[in-house]
């Protein structure tokens, strides 16, 4: 097996900068110097957009950043102790001790295992001394080795148990203490966990066991499932069974949720795990004796999303921001099919094919083609199977505004939510309440739906409520509140709604393109370009060749929407690469299929690591597209597709003249701010080392 540190990869009592972006950003570049990485910045991007993604930092003046990415070319460690320490996110300060954990997309088991062990080596005291008080680039990598092998440290001064340490240490026994009291006096707790990150390298394991040498410090067996990279043992059911309360120390889904069914629960993210262990577990045992603790839903894996936010006190909106973006990304695939669907049989039967397809469908078949059919259809065979195409793809849209509220309730209430969703966005259809109606019916379903799950209840009870209990309640308030309160109110404002913009004209309807290319460009794919995509889609079902707005907002909002993908590509592939790394190239290339499809995501990584300059780029040449667009009176009957449905768009050739002038203002844009609008350097790096 290939060793994963060399003196190569260590430094000594250096200074590297005064942020997380400038160390990760050297030892990635020596990373690649090694070659062990096919370039530098490309592992950079993957290390510092987990960074960003949580703080890798750790009590006892210690640093982790770490990656997967396909730069790498074999398992590698990186170290640096550094002569001016940095900021990683740590609550007890700065670290001078830095790990880079790179890792290949595919590496095998037995790598990652090493790279888990030395993650945990981390937490240990003598082992995080030795490594202050090593001498060598030697003797560090004697020391990793050490501790991959689980060899004692060959350093283990007084100093690294200080005052410090001990006073935390203690800290940690007396909250537990404070949080067991009652408990004890009835016989030892025994609590359960699950640590687990997006990367599963480091963090997993670390918590895990933070978390038992808290609980052992307090005298209570605790039993963890690390649910990381290199592979999970699940927790043994018995272990479970017997446990009084689990902690979910997690960055993402645990998986098999459902086996911790009613227990109390204590849930924060993993590096809580890490910082706070003490506090974790004593929550954990006063949560045991508490009769009204949070627990896990007994009716399955709730969203790990609402748990989350629940226990971090997140604001109502946020919650709501959640299910909506949730219901919307289920539902678009209903959308983007039906909607092709429709423009493919709009294509062969004409667009009078809406008023023939019912009859054609139920008089004849491809046996008997109809001798009456639309005058621009593409003979009678281009007839049937236009009407086909129409009629499933309109039993598809059918489905937008059910499928919305559904999984609105589904992403509040997990799975009993989706049946009252359904039936909730079914009655806002039948009261012509629409989208507005789907939404309305879909939150009240959910938050029903999750309040029942929540009761406590019978055990023998426990299998009727998600199956017949949780459905009929809810339900029945959701779709009865709709028909006897609030669905003929929503229907109203529908109406007026659709009715507005049927009548948007001139100056009004250019302003609208700019509002909605604006909001298409703000996050690349984030709410508010969701918000301004269902707003589109939604009014499809309305249009109309005498009602013609909708199909135009629909393609002012496809159009702003493939702007920033190929200003990007524009930008870092043909007119000036120099100002792009060797990663934002390679992106570009994909970027102009991707924006040529409407994948307005395709951006991302160039704002994510360039915000300031490419997404204030991207919403002025949306502005300028979506404004062309609703100037010209483009319309789109497809939903989805970019330039690919250019059949179903017209006129297409001022499509093209939008897309191609906003995507060149954006490019153009893009370069001028990374070329002009640059912060000015306060100091430099590259400072005379300060003493350690």
């Amino acid at each position: 097996m290939t060793q994963l540190i060399t003196t190569e990869l260590v430094e000594l009592d250096q200074n590297l900068g005064n942020s997380p972006e400038d160390v990760i950003r050297h030892l990635a570049g020596r990373v690649a110097d090694t070659g062990r990485a096919t370039e530098a910045e490309g592992l950079f991007a993957d290390a510092f957009a987990r960074e960003s993604k949580t703080a890798t930092g750790v009590p006892g003046g210690i640093a982790i950043p770490h990656c997967r990415s396909t730069a790498v070319t074999e398992p590698t460690l990186a170290m640096a102790r550094l002569s001016h320490p940095v900021d990683f996110g740590a609550k007890d300060g700065p670290a001078d001790i830095i790990f880079f954990i790179a890792a290949p997309e595919g590496a095998d088991q037995d790598h990652l295992k090493l790279l888990s062990k030395l993650a945990r080596s981390l937490i240990k005291k003598d082992f995080t001394a030795s490594l202050r008080a090593a001498t060598s680039q030697a003797e560090i990598v004697e020391l990793v080795d050490g501790a991959l092998a689980d060899k004692p440290a060959a350093h283990t001064p007084a100093e690294a148990t200080g005052a410090a340490s001990a006073a935390a240490v203690s800290a940690a026994a007396g909250a537990a203490s404070e949080g067991a009291g009652a408990a004890k006096a009835k016989g030892p707790k025994r609590l359960v966990a699950v640590t687990a990150c997006p990367t599963g390298i480091a963090h997993t394991y670390m918590a895990a066991d933070s978390l038992v040498a808290a609980a052992k410090e307090v005298g209570v067996d605790l039993q963890v499932e690390t649910q990381g990279s290199s592979g999970a043992k699940a927790l043994d059911p018995a272990v479970i069974a017997a446990a009084d309360a689990v902690i979910f120390a997690v960055d993402v889904d645990v998986r098999g949720k459902e086996r911790f069914a009613g227990m109390p629960v204590i849930n924060a993210p993993v590096k809580r795990g890490i910082d706070e262990p003490d506090k974790m577990v004593a929550e954990a045992l006063a949560a045991a004796d508490n009769p009204h603790a949070r627990r896990v839903p007994h009716f399955g894996a709730e969203e790990q999303a609402e748990l989350d936010a629940e226990e971090k006190g997140e604001h109502i909106g946020t919650k709501l921001k959640k299910a909506l973006l949730t219901g919307v990304s289920y539902m678009i695939p209903f959308v983007a099919g039906g909607g092709l669907l429709i423009a493919l049989g709009f294509l062969l039967g004409g667009y009078d094919i809406t008023a023939f397809a019912d009859k054609i469908l139920a008089e004849n078949s491809l046996f008997n083609l109809p001798t009456v059919y639309p005058e621009l259809a593409w003979g009678p065979l281009g007839a049937y199977l236009g009407a086909v195409l129409f009629k499933i793809g309109a039993l598809s849209l059918g489905f937008l505004v059910p499928a919305l509220a559904g999984y609105i309730a589904y992403a509040i209430a997990d799975r009993p939510g989706i049946a009252p969703g359904f039936v909730a966005g079914a009655t806002a259809v039948f009261m012509g309440a629409g989208f507005l109606g789907g939404i309305v019916g879909g939150l009240i379903a959910g938050y029903v739906a999750h309040s029942i799950g929540r009761l406590h209840v019978a055990r023998w009870l426990r299998g009727l409520m998600p199956v017949v209990i949780i459905p009929l309640v809810a339900s029945l308030v959701a779709s009865g509140l709709l028909f006897v309160f609030l669905g003929a109110y929503i229907a109203r404002v529908t109406v007026g709604l659709n009715e507005f913009l049927s009548g948007l004209t001139g100056a009004s309807a250019v302003a609208l393109g700019i509002i909605l290319g604006l909001m298409m460009c703000f996050d690349l794919g984030g709410p508010v370009n969701k918000v301004a995509y269902s707003f589109a889609v939604a009014g499809l079902s309305a249009a109309s060749i005498t009602n013609q707005a909708p199909w135009q907002i629909m393609a002012a909002v496809m159009a702003a929407g493939m702007v920033p993908p190929l200003a990007m590509a524009l930008a870092a592939t043909v007119l000036n690469k120099k100002l792009f790394s060797l990663a934002e190239q390679e992106n570009g290339k994909a970027a102009w299929l991707l924006g040529a499809s409407f994948i307005t995501e395709g951006a991302i990584p160039f704002a994510a690591a360039d915000p300031l300059r490419v997404i204030p780029a991207s919403m002025l040449g949306g502005a300028v597209t979506g404004a062309i667009s609703m100037a010209a009176g483009v319309g789109s009957k497809a939903p989805h597709g970019g330039i690919f449905v250019f059949f179903a768009i017209d006129p297409f050739l001022m499509f093209v003249v939008a897309i191609a002038a906003g995507t060149v203002v954006s490019a153009l844009a893009v370069i001028a701010l990374k070329r002009w609008a640059v912060k000015k350097p306060v100091g430099t790096v590259e400072t005379v080392p300060v003493a350690a």
